[in-house]
């Protein structure tokens, strides 16, 4: 399973992904919105999760290629996640910080958004977040998402939920 925009390719990612993958889970600056940077392990682990949800579910984080030199700049997908007591389809991503604000998370994102609607015809999508991470709800604002919640988290301090439903979604694509 391929995706293509005007810039960008998603595609499955694999285990020749790893070193990639791992410079950005492992940079302080990308992950300050988590507990902590991925060290290798957790790499691996979260690699062997998003396999895990392409054989689960048939989707998952998709790695983000551009498609001007083939250079692996992040990931982009969706994937089932417990928000705030519900397993509900989030649209997540992370991008190497060389190439943040350049509006490559917002079409990786929307093109999943179309998959997710599309293709598993979802009835809404989903991303979450830390409150304070801007970056993050600016690219779920940019693509029609709404704040319908935000909730005390241990993990986050308080936590945002964006949302779009199908109809949203569709009203939007007209």
């Amino acid at each position: 399973m391929v995706f293509e925009t005007e810039r960008l390719i998603l595609r499955k990612i694999n285990r020749d992904d790893f070193e990639n993958w791992y410079e950005i889970l492992s940079d302080a600056k990308t992950m300050r919105y988590y507990p902590a940077p991925y060290d290798r392990a957790g790499v691996q682990r979260w690699m062997d999760w998003t396999l895990d949800n392409y054989a689960r579910y048939g989707f998952g984080l998709w790695a983000v290629i551009l498609k001007e030199n083939g250079r692996f700049i992040g990931d982009c997908g969706i994937t089932m996640q417990n928000i705030h007591g519900q397993m509900l389809p989030e649209i997540g991503y992370h991008i190497h910080k060389d190439y943040w604000r350049r509006g490559y998370a917002s079409k990786a994102a929307l093109k999943c958004m179309e998959f997710a609607f599309e293709i598993c015809e979802f009835p809404a999508v989903y991303s979450y977040m830390k409150h304070d991470n801007a970056a993050s709800w600016g690219v779920a604002v940019k693509n029609g998402m709404h704040l319908i919640e935000e909730y005390a988290d241990p993990v986050n301090e308080k936590t945002r939920v964006y949302a779009i439903t199908r109809e949203e979604w569709m009203r939007r694509r007209i």
